[in-house]
């Protein structure tokens, strides 16, 4: 739960981490995953890291969006050290509490970069920081930020990046073209799998009112685990081969669970979906994730000012 603060001395950018060469593949996903996947399906995946060299984009691109919250931060008048630390590779959690406890910080803002809330995507993050802390042996409290799933500049900036790929579509086929929002697929046994589907429904929603755009649904996608246990569906690429059945000629995915690039988008919608669509007769268009995008940023900053007002 978040709760104010009276004096905050730095932001903890809370992030999922990723390999960055290929020796990291396999420790990288052996840590992720913890015997919880099949064998097959953590090599699968192995091979989609070894696809792009063995790096992830995640942790370049989480920098580049801690640095330039701090400097919107103090644009506003916030001075405030941004940290950065990771769930699954380096710059690890307890490394990042560790230096934050030599520089002094006693009072954090965390912020989880998580769209929407499941025990995975959200409760695990923050126990993950709880373990960092006592690890570490940290005098350290934290308080976290909301979700950015209905964030007006998180919608904003998502809204953008699909235009883009929307007008890239003949005009009188553009109304027409379908937009499938993708997030990654959640089990059913996550006790916040409604909340999380939910979520995702409204801010798909809500960018497809600020589109005024009709056609269009919420679709999932990088399921893993074990195929006799139920996900979140439809799949993507069960929503392309029915659209391309329907004479659908264009599709403009948005990847809107994802606040920058990582090898479930680069491969699974970029290649995997991509191929999908093609044997669908479908025109495929991936919308650029928010990244760094400056109204995404804000968006960030709102939340963090929300907790330190």
């Amino acid at each position: 739960m978040t709760e104010k603060q009276d004096a905050c001395d730095a932001v903890l950018v809370i992030a999922f981490g990723g390999p960055e060469k290929p020796e990291d593949i396999r420790p990288f996903l052996a840590r992720v995953t913890q015997g919880r996947v099949p064998a097959e399906r953590l090599e699968t995946v192995a091979r989609h890291y070894e696809h792009f060299g063995g790096r992830s984009p995640v942790k370049e691109v989480t920098f580049r969006q801690a640095e330039a919250l701090k400097t919107t931060l103090k644009d506003q008048g916030i001075a405030l050290a941004v940290y950065v630390g990771m769930r699954n590779w380096d710059p690890l959690l307890v490394d990042t509490v560790r230096q934050m406890s030599r520089d002094g910080v006693t009072r954090a803002v965390g912020m989880i970069m998580s769209v929407y809330q499941s025990r995975s995507s959200w409760d695990q993050y923050q126990s993950d920081v709880a373990n960092a802390i006592a690890e570490a042996h940290a005098d350290l409290s934290v308080a976290y930020t909301q979700p950015l799933f209905d964030q007006p500049g998180f919608i904003k900036t998502v809204s953008n990046r699909a235009r883009e790929c929307l007008e890239q579509i003949p005009r009188p086929d553009r109304q027409a073209a379908h937009v499938l929002f993708t997030a990654h697929s959640l089990p059913h046994s996550d006790p916040q799998v409604a909340v999380y589907a939910k979520q995702v429904n409204h801010s798909a929603r809500r960018v497809a009112e600020t589109l005024a755009h009709e056609n269009w649904q919420v679709a999932y996608q990088s399921r893993t685990g074990r195929p006799q246990d139920p996900w979140l569906e439809p799949d993507v690429r069960d929503v392309l081969r029915e659209l391309g059945g329907r004479g659908v000629k264009h599709v403009v995915a948005v990847p809107i669970g994802f606040v920058c690039d990582n090898i479930e988008v680069l491969y699974d919608l970029d290649i995997d979906a991509m191929d999908t669509a093609r044997e669908a007769g479908i025109t495929f268009l991936r919308a650029k994730t928010v990244h760094d995008d400056q109204g995404f940023i804000d968006a960030l900053a709102h939340l963090v000012t929300t907790v330190v007002s």
